[in-house]
């Protein structure tokens, strides 16, 4: 076997959580990583077919039954993942029924995946289904867009289009908007769900007063969306109580629109 430190996947996700530890995103134990694995690509570093321990998933994830997925773990701090991957990441089979998952790797204090596991199977499982390629779903805590569910209306639409007026990229990269929720309990069933519902048609969903849900088909990807709209965000807490004396108008976002050839979300531009 290959050592598993130098594993492609297992460096991209300690990079990942060094990143987002450093933008202050990830506090503490705050934030959660999951990232769908190919056998073939897991076969190479551990024995898929080891013994583990065995633990439910709470939920019915046989849609994506014999899937693996690298996690971070409960309780565990990013700023520690690169240090100790072996420690606060693991390796996860979920079982063909779905009702259970095997960890085949990691967690090696007796942890455990993130409290959140079962809205990421969730989305992994509503993302899947609306693109077949994609892979991650990453939660955290960035600074401006929780102040933003502060002070702005939780509107979805009107959430969406403050975010696109911020910066002329943002459009371009989430044309498809945000979701947002209204704050809820965390790392229950109920919040996955309500996630999930948002999820089948967006890639992103704010937690107000808690963080954000970004989904994508690689951590660049996935990185790069929370990142886009973490800087309109702080755009915006900068300039709300400002006066505006020009903006980016719908026509505008039109024109972008036809130029880069973006499906925008349907009804979001006057």
């Amino acid at each position: 076997m290959k050592d598993i430190r130098t594993a492609p996947f297992l460096v991209e996700i300690c990079r990942t959580c060094d990143n987002m530890y450093r933008l202050g995103w990830d506090e503490r134990n705050g934030g959660n990583i999951s990232m769908l694995l190919d056998e073939s690509e897991v076969a190479e570093y551990i024995d898929v077919n080891a013994e583990g321990r065995v633990l439910e998933t709470k939920f019915d994830a046989a849609y994506i039954g014999g899937r693996y997925l690298i996690v971070t773990g409960t309780g565990q701090y990013f700023k520690n993942v690169s240090v100790s991957p072996e420690t606060c990441l693991g390796i996860i089979k979920i079982a063909e029924d779905g009702k259970s998952y095997k960890i085949l790797w990691g967690f090696e204090d007796g942890g455990r995946p993130t409290s959140e596991l079962p809205t990421h199977l969730m989305n992994h499982i509503v993302r899947l289904k609306a693109d077949k390629n994609h892979k991650v779903v990453t939660h955290t805590h960035p600074t401006n867009v929780i102040a933003m569910s502060f002070v702005h209306t939780l509107d979805e639409k009107e959430f969406t289009k403050t975010l696109w007026r911020m910066i002329t990229e943002c459009v371009v990269v989430f044309p498809d908007g945000i979701g947002v929720l209204p704050w809820m309990v965390c790392g229950n069933e109920e919040i996955g769900v309500a996630t999930a519902a948002k999820m089948d048609t967006r890639r992103c969903v704010v937690w107000a007063q808690h963080g954000i849900f970004g989904s994508g088909t690689s951590l660049d990807e996935a990185f790069g969306l929370i990142e886009t709209v973490e800087k309109a965000a702080q755009i915006y807490m900068m300039i709300k109580d400002s006066e505006i004396l020009q903006t980016i108008t719908d026509d505008n976002m039109k024109d972008i629109a036809k130029a880069f050839g973006l499906n925008v979300r349907e009804g979001y531009l006057d």
